[in-house]
């Protein structure tokens, strides 16, 4: 579904993220996972097409991003760790607006908008204002408007903020049943026991650069295998990466 050959970014002489290669297989939640600053968002930017690359490709459900972009972000929900909703606007209305954002028709926004409005419990709620919707009600419209146009793939950043814990489970199960559908979810989280729970695989990305790739019980082999959880397997991993050379991120003038 996603796959990066050599993907980076510099801005001026800071090296942002190093070159990566990344696969992402159809029908996986794939956990991004990284300290602040590590470089997380900078890649999910890339992928989705918002920041373009210093240099490196991305293909999406086999579409490269650069060469044709319009045709590999039909392909892709996004939802950023801080959304805008127009909230002068009805949760159905800003569907509506969404909808046609992507050229759908208004029939189509109508039916498959209903069926996520109802699906996400809001379908009561559809012809309210935004402005009066909790966080959770809020998190919800804003997953049913990255799913309107049925994306291949849905990249998610820190959907968790400020759930309680049923929105928490609701959207948890909400990422799980879209990989079961086939479909593959991207997730950059600090909820590191969320991560664990919904994710098939996990990457790390420490100062610009993936340190580890797999499964969390990948992850936990060798040294780790006496680790409890994913925090624990997550800071060892760092601290290991801590302890060797510190790749230069600040690169030298020419």
């Amino acid at each position: 579904m996603i796959r990066a050959r050599q993907l980076q970014k510099q801005y001026g002489r800071f090296q942002a993220v190093f070159p990566l290669d990344l696969d992402v297989h159809d029908g996986e939640v794939f956990g991004f996972l990284g300290p602040n600053g590590a470089g997380k968002t900078t890649t999910i930017r890339m992928l989705s097409g918002i920041l373009p690359p210093t240099a490196g490709t991305v293909h999406i459900d086999g579409v490269d991003l650069d060469a044709e972009p319009v045709e590999a972000k039909r392909r892709v929900g996004y939802i950023p760790d801080r959304p805008y909703l127009y909230e002068k606007l009805t949760a159905r209305e800003f569907l509506q607006f969404v909808g046609g954002i992507y050229g759908m028709d208004r029939a189509t926004i109508r039916e498959e908008g209903d069926r996520l409005l109802a699906g996400h419990d809001l379908v009561d709620f559809a012809d309210q204002l935004i402005e009066g919707f909790s966080h959770g009600m809020k998190q919800r419209l804003t997953l049913s408007a990255a799913l309107l146009h049925r994306p291949r793939l849905l990249i998610v950043d820190e959907p968790m903020v400020g759930l309680d814990p049923a929105g928490a489970r609701q959207i948890k199960n909400d990422l799980r049943a879209i990989a079961a559908e086939g479909r593959t979810v991207f997730l950059s989280t600090h909820s590191l026991d969320v991560a664990q729970e919904v994710c098939d695989r996990l990457a790390i990305i420490h100062k610009g650069t993936v340190v580890a790739l797999g499964s969390f019980e990948e992850l936990r082999s060798g040294n780790r295998a006496d680790a409890k959880d994913l925090e624990e397997v997550f800071l060892r991993i760092l601290a290991e990466e801590s302890a060797g050379p510190a790749p230069q991120r600040f690169l030298d003038q020419a």
